[in-house]
């Protein structure tokens, strides 16, 4: 009697369960996509769209940890693991560059007690010794108080010393002409800000503004520096801005759909100011490259939990049983 052999090869896929620093309950699940097959690579495995890390850029220095915009909040962001921080600069009424995100002073500094008599209080109608008068702290908390408003130029210094990377928002440009030229030499007397990040490591620095037109001067001036519109550029303008980097919308304007819309003209996406944890995680589900942050702590929480997610998500380990023969 013929002896009939029959091979039967046995292959099993195990999902490898990788430990996290959150819990699944934790992670919402990205928005439903349609299929598995619409999720892109980078998206799958935590990376960017960029191939760059995924970052929480700490706002206004670390403002949920420190007086916004000061060097006491660069060195929070610091000692929270911060890389990049975010910060805003105008003109003073002798044209010196500081750190001020309002455009009045009476919100951040005891301005209306140090000059109580004067009929405007709008940072470009001080002078910088009459700014260095301020105290720009203790409106946060008794212990800050005495934080100075930082000229730009101490800034950067403090910056270099703690190496962290930078966002700079020209704030109200039109309020500052010419404000775009003082920040190029600012930053060209100091030629490491300049140079290009390496690939797959932040940026070192990006100038963004709610001004597009400010942000395209400041790209002239400095072409090898990445820039970004702050606000969200209709879906039918966005390719027109090709010439950017990055569109940054605050993150109540938009939804995974424009995201991707971002993605594919060849531009990145980081939404502001996005605090609370579960926020962190819709956006994080969306696809976006990063986000801003007053609270980098919990920004760097939901990165890694984000990507431990993605890591259990798409690692599969193949275990190949021995071939079983019957004769």
């Amino acid at each position: 009697m013929q002896r009939i052999g029959i091979a039967v090869a046995a292959v099993s896929f195990v999902t490898a369960v990788s430990a996290s620093t959150a819990s699944a309950a934790e992670i919402p699940e990205p928005r439903e996509r349609g299929n598995d097959s619409s999720v892109s690579a980078e998206h799958a495995t935590g990376s960017t769209s960029s191939g760059r890390p995924l970052i929480a850029v700490s706002h206004r220095g670390a403002a949920g940890h420190a007086p916004e915009n000061t060097l006491s909040s660069f060195d929070a962001a610091h000692r929270l693991g911060a890389e990049t921080v975010e910060i805003d600069v105008q003109r003073t009424a002798d044209d010196v560059l500081v750190l001020l995100h309002d455009t009045s002073l009476e919100r951040t500094t005891d301005v209306e007690e140090v000059f109580p008599d004067r009929e405007s209080y709008e940072v470009g109608d001080f002078t910088l010794e009459e700014v260095e008068r301020l105290d720009a702290g203790s409106w946060f908390g008794r212990s800050f108080e005495g934080e100075a408003v930082p000229t730009f130029a101490q800034a950067l210094d403090r910056l270099e010393e703690l190496e962290l990377n930078l966002f700079l928002e020209v704030k109200k440009p039109e309020l500052y002409p010419g404000i775009e030229k003082e920040i190029a030499a600012e930053l060209t007397g100091r030629g490491a800000w300049l140079e290009p990040a390496p690939a797959r490591e932040p940026v070192r620095l990006l100038v963004q503004s709610f001004d597009w037109e400010s942000v395209r001067r400041s790209k002239d001036l400095l072409p090898s520096v990445p820039h970004a519109l702050l606000g969200r550029v209709p879906e039918s303008q966005i390719s027109d801005h090709a010439w950017a980097q990055m569109i940054n919308p605050n993150h109540t304007t938009i939804d995974e759909a424009y995201v991707e819309r971002v993605h594919e003209a060849g531009l990145e996406i980081m939404p502001y100011t996005v605090n609370e944890r579960s926020r962190m995680d819709t956006v994080l589900g969306w696809g976006v490259d990063g986000f801003i942050t007053d609270f980098p702590d919990i920004g760097r929480e939901a990165i890694s939990a984000f990507q431990g997610k993605a890591e259990t998500r798409t690692s599969v380990t193949i275990v190949r049983t021995p071939a079983v023969r019957f004769f």
